[in-house]
């Protein structure tokens, strides 16, 4: 395992309003270029990494639908959405130096590779950081759902979900300072107490594939790092409990 690393090939979700930092809508450069530095640090350590970000900074298609926008359509412009933070992040990538490619689940040749499994594979075996853009490629998903999907197609060693907190809660710790952080759960016990960590379709997709998730504050400078090290504080769903 390279420089003490714990999980080699991850795959890393990355919500849209992760990327939004202080503003309500958007990018924060500095954000995005803090996250890319911590993923070009990894990356020097020898993890192969691979990347989904959320659209959810810029539009949401589930909002969509009470806003007049059928829900198709609206996961369709989410999707998009999904597609220009992962061009920008691509950007501060290789503005690092970072050997980038995306690849989207619908087809925009004049901007990114379509996605072809084969492809992706070659390009982490290759040293280059791979970015999913597009989702699945279909409405009624979420982009967690395609973060498990394309986890368990590129034989990831474990997901690493970042949030705006250290963990999974039994309630919001940002509202409840007495909500309790749990350090190791199952995914029988995300989906039999509805734990809000990812939806339940990305979760059985996980445990039928045998990836663990990592979710830790993506906020923490050097928190990826210390999560593939297996160091600093984040809570991990597994098949066992112990």
């Amino acid at each position: 395992m390279s420089a003490g690393l714990k999980y080699r090939r991850v795959l890393l979700k990355v919500s849209g309003e992760a990327l939004m930092g202080e503003r309500e809508y958007g990018l924060d450069k500095n954000v995005l270029d803090r996250i890319a530095a911590e993923i070009k640090s990894v990356h020097a350590l020898g993890a192969e990494v691979c990347v989904v970000v959320g659209g959810g900074n810029i539009f949401r298609g589930i909002q969509s639908a009470t806003q007049g926008i059928d829900r198709a359509t609206g996961d369709y412009i989410g999707m998009l959405a999904t597609v220009m933070n992962s061009l920008a992040l691509q950007g501060a990538l290789e503005r690092l130096g970072v050997s980038t490619r995306v690849l989207s689940a619908i087809p925009m040749s004049t901007v990114s590779e379509p996605y072809i499994r084969r492809r992706a594979v070659r390009h982490l075996e290759k040293g280059r950081v791979v970015i999913f853009a597009a989702g699945t490629g279909n409405p009624f998903f979420t982009t967690d759902t395609a973060a498990a999907l394309r986890a368990s197609e590129m034989n990831c060693d474990a997901l690493l979900k970042g949030t705006k907190v250290d963990g999974v809660f039994d309630a919001d710790p940002v509202k409840n300072k007495n909500a309790k952080k749990f350090d190791r759960l199952t995914f029988h016990d995300v989906l039999a107490k509805d734990l809000k960590v990812m939806d339940a379709a990305a979760i059985s997709l996980a445990r039928e594939n045998r990836i663990p998730i990592l979710v830790f504050s993506i906020q923490n400078p050097g928190s990826i790092a210390a999560v593939l090290q297996g160091k600093g504080s984040f809570t991990v769903i597994t098949d066992e409990a112990r």
